[in-house]
């Protein structure tokens, strides 16, 4: 008997119909129709005077039966050799397909009837239908079972369940089988054997594999092709192509002629190898000696010329591969999609997938998900999810990788409401989310800010059966750290900790990072200490971040003592431990002492970046020494170093600050005509100075000029007309105001509440011709709500809804909540069930709106109203989202309820819900 794969059953030998169930899927309705379908199908099958093969009866019963039916038909029927006949007939039916428990059933049957030849065939059938390495388990635990009633194993099981074993790559279960051969007494055969050695190399256990071929030639056997292609295999998996040519060479020399199969395995370990150049030449090589490749001989060189960026000559080896009558097959097609996708050739890749479907190809899930993916790294989104939904409309969503795919490109354009409704469909539908699911939506809530979400998405997780990773954790912490929320950064360090997860060097600099950034260095220095307590080593990541902190308080005798303890734990300073003390040094003054560092570090090869030069450009714009600072930048250029936002601003503002703001501006086209945009930062400066140089030519005109205001101007202070100024000026120097420059002044203006200054931006801007972008409408939305202007924002919501616009959750969340600040809960009601009218993920609507900006505002009645609403509309909330809401709802209630009573309240308003 084989050595169980998991531990047996424990129940009699022969399995009942009870235990039959159990091993196989649920039906959906058992009792529905169940008797009386396998009563008429046994009444038919008993018929003496209707052949039942050719009876319209039971061609009219057969497309209602499900597995479970035939399982009971096999185990009631009174006659074995009309049930064989029958369990052999159904599974020809398009419409049908055995599972597990059919075969069990019908093994049972023979098996008590003593009928072990056909069992014999139908165990082998039982085995070859195992799907996965879940299945093949219960299913070699069944038939050792059945083995003890004299229903030994034959070489013929032997073999097929080897072969199936090695198609799930379950190596110690393959050894363990064979194994049991020689205990069984039985002799292998080559294929046995062959079946083995392949397992093996498979995995690249050739030592391993090369004991198996000593039994071999002890059993009188010779090694064939297939012997020599595996064990050419196993070295190639190893990246030992030395040896993989010496076995071919040996091949050779016993006579035995390489098939399509061996040099396939060669080309492809070439490949694999990187030696692209000696894989194309052998595959003219086994042109030559008589041998055809064959498509999957093309495969992988085909992928491998293109991640050289070698196009033409991909096009050309295609070309050749049609010619030899081999044309490209869906995997082939699927290799150059991706390639030239990768190459960034996306719409060559387009135009190849729209060929493949019209040459006859059906696309695969990899070939969809190569395509999603690609689309969605290129900000394709609305293409991929063309491509999706089509998927959908044709059934092929059944991999979690699809979903996962979308749901990241969603994200990474900062639309997690979109993902989130996929997240939905997920949950309700299948295929089950993952951890990768879960990390990649908790990302996408970091990127947006949307802290209190990502945290509620883990709990949901956790709700789910699905364990947080390290990656989760230090996602959140990081995010936390960012956000000045480090005690539940902290708190979730611990948890961590608690969840068995042990800390690794990514997660200890994450929070070590977040913490010296809000300036607790003490905290750090303690955590690091701790670090090095549990044996995890620093690196110099880590020292840099404790850097950064001690330079940004100027404790730089600190800051010189780590970088030796650096030295004594063998870290060498890198350049961004040089641009930390660099940074520190300009901020503290200690310019020259700077520029010393700076010379050292080239002295040590180690080069300056583009943050190295940024920090030096605005040290001597502080010092006001801007000719200096831009003879630096040229400096960098020179270098290939091309400054990024934060350097140009730099220089704008130290050119600006010593009354040159002319050539800030000459910067600023410099800078946009770099392609560099400017931000709201940029903009600021240059309107601060604006403003400033009005107020002298102002001052100078009335006489006044030693009353011109010596405080620095804030944001706030700058007038509308300034803005005006910036803009004519910036047509002035050729850069003329874009849609994106509006939009980053009204955002900039939005969010400090200038909703009214706002609005005249937007008016200059449809003057000029531009029409606002949804962007902008969303800023001014809720600019306009945070002004409690509720009767503006509605008109816009209007606008925006009638123009087909997808607004974001956060904008109806902030618009409801105004409502509410105004008293006008009717038409909040309003908008949220307008809202309810587009597709929305329903934990996210109760975090977002129903949370965050009702409960958190003392609204608990209407949140009530908008869960009734929510129920009526049959939109599902997760549980531990309903335990949020029922914690939240009673806090507002000033603890008058337990969160118990308000929890039991919601379940029986969820157990109203319509359906």
């Amino acid at each position: 008997m084989l050595k169980p794969l998991k531990p047996p059953f424990t129940s009699p030998i022969l399995i009942s119909t009870r235990r039959l169930l159990s091993f196989c899927p649920n039906p959906d309705s058992p009792n529905q129709g169940f008797p009386n379908l396998v009563q008429l199908v046994c009444d038919t099958l008993s018929n003496p005077r209707v052949p039942w093969r050719g009876s319209s009866e039971l061609k009219s019963l057969t497309p209602n039966l499900k597995p479970f039916h035939v399982a009971r038909i096999i185990e009631t029927h009174a006659n074995t050799d009309c049930v064989l006949q029958f369990f052999y007939w159904v599974s020809n039916c398009h419409f049908y397909k055995h599972d597990m428990c059919c075969y069990m059933s019908m093994l049972n049957r023979l098996v008590k009837d003593h009928y072990f030849a056909p069992a014999d065939h139908v165990r082998i059938l039982m085995i070859k239908a195992s799907r996965d390495e879940g299945e093949i388990r219960r299913v070699v635990d069944f038939l050792n079972e059945i083995a003890t009633h004299g229903f030994s194993y034959t070489l013929y099981t032997f073999n097929s369940l080897l072969i199936q074993l090695g198609k799930f790559n379950m190596v110690v279960a393959a050894l363990n089988v064979y194994r049991d051969i020689f205990r069984s007494g039985i002799k292998p055969s080559l294929l046995t054997l062959n079946t083995m050695i392949n397992i093996l190399c498979k995995k690249g256990h050739v030592k391993e594999a090369e004991i198996i071929l000593a039994q071999l030639y002890q059993y009188e056997m010779f090694p064939d092709v297939f012997t020599y292609t595996s064990l050419i295999l196993g070295h190639c998996r190893n990246i030992n192509l030395d040896k993989a040519f010496v076995v071919f060479d040996q091949m050779l020399k016993k006579g035995i002629d390489p098939n399509a199969v061996t040099y396939t395995t060669l080309i492809n370990g070439l490949c694999n190898d990187g030696r692209v150049n000696e894989a194309l030449y052998m595959i003219e090589e086994m042109i030559e000696n008589g041998i055809r490749p064959t498509v999957y001989t093309y495969t992988v060189p085909i992928t491998a010329l293109l991640e050289d960026g070698r196009v033409d000559e991909t096009a050309s080896l295609v070309v050749s591969m049609r010619e030899r009558g081999t044309p490209p097959n869906v995997q082939t097609y699927t290799a150059l999609i991706s390639g030239l996708a990768k190459s960034n050739q996306l719409e060559v890749a387009m135009g190849l997938y729209h060929k493949m479907v019209k040459d006859g190809l059906v696309p695969t899930t990899v070939t969809y998900n190569t395509l999603i993916h690609e689309l969605c790294e290129r900000r394709h989104v609305d293409a991929a999810f063309k491509i999706f939904q089509w998927m959908e409309q044709h059934g092929h969503l059944d991999k979690t990788e699809t979903y996962n795919a979308m749901i990241n490109g969603f994200c990474e354009i900062k639309n997690v409401e979109r993902a989130m409704t996929l997240f939905g469909e997920l949950l309700k539908k299948g295929p089950p989310p993952n951890t990768i699911t879960y990390n990649t939506l908790i990302n996408g809530y970091v990127g947006c800010c949307y802290l209190d979400n990502a945290s509620r998405l883990m709990e949901v997780m956790k709700e789910n059966g699905c364990k947080p990773d390290q990656y989760t954790y230090a996602e959140l912490i990081n995010a936390f750290c960012k956000g000045d929320r480090l005690d539940e950064a902290s708190a979730l360090f611990e948890e961590m900790m608690q969840e068995g997860l042990s800390p690794n060097l990514v997660n200890y600099a994450t929070l070590i990072n977040g913490l010296c950034k809000k300036g607790k260095v003490e905290d750090a220095l303690v955590l690091l200490k701790r670090m090095q307590k549990a044996g995890c080593h620093p690196n110099v990541e880590t020292y840099n971040a404790v850097l950064n902190g001690l330079s940004k308080l100027y404790r730089l005798s600190e800051a010189e003592k780590l970088c030796n303890d650096m030295a004594e734990d063998g870290l060498l300073p890198n350049v961004i431990t040089y641009t930390t003390l660099i940074d520190g040094l300009c901020k503290d003054g200690g310019l020259d002492l700077a520029f010393k560092v700076f010379r050292e570090m080239e002295r040590k090869n180690c080069f300056p970046n583009l943050y190295t030069y940024s920090a030096l450009i605005d040290g001597l714009c502080r010092e006001g020494r801007v000719d200096d600072a831009e003879i630096l930048l040229e400096e960098m250029v020179a270098k290939k170093l091309y400054p990024d936002v934060v350097t140009y601003t730099s220089l704008i503002d130290g050119f600006a600050s010593v009354g040159r703001l002319d050539h800030a501006f000459f910067l600023l086209h410099r800078m946009i005509s770099a392609g560099c945009t400017p931000n709201y930062r940029t903009y600021c400066v240059l309107l601060k100075w604006i403003q400033r140089e009005s107020h002298i030519v102002s001052e100078k005109i009335t006489g006044q000029l030693e009353t011109v205001p010596n405080h620095i101007l804030v944001e706030r202070e700058v007038t509308v007309d300034t803005f005006c100024n910036l803009l004519a000026r910036m047509s002035e120097i050729g850069c003329e105001p874009s849609v994106d420059t509006f939009s980053i002044l009204i955002d900039g203006l939005c969010h400090s509440g200038r909703s009214q200054d706002a609005d005249l931006l937007v008016k200059l801007m449809k003057e000029k011709g531009q029409t606002p972008t949804q962007v902008i409408y969303c800023s001014l939305v809720k600019a306009y709500c945070k002004n409690l202007r509720v009767d503006t924002a509605l008109e816009i919501l209007s606008l925006l809804n009638s123009s087909g616009f997808n607004l974001p959750l956060s904008v109806y969340a902030a618009l409801i909540s105004a409502l509410c600040s105004r008293q006008r809960a009717k038409e909040a009601e309003e908008v949220f069930n307008g809202m309810l009218e587009k597709k929305w993920n329903g934990d996210e609507i109760v975090w977002t709106v129903l949370i965050d900006r009702l409960l958190k505002g003392g609204e608990s009645q209407l949140c009530s109203n908008f869960l009734h609403a929510m129920n009526s509309k049959n939109i599902p909330i997760s549980k531990q989202t309903h335990l949020m809401l029922a914690k939240e709802m009673s806090n507002t209630d000033n603890n008058s309820i337990s969160e118990n009573q308000v929890s039991d309240e919601l379940q029986v308003l969820d157990d109203q819900k319509p359906g």
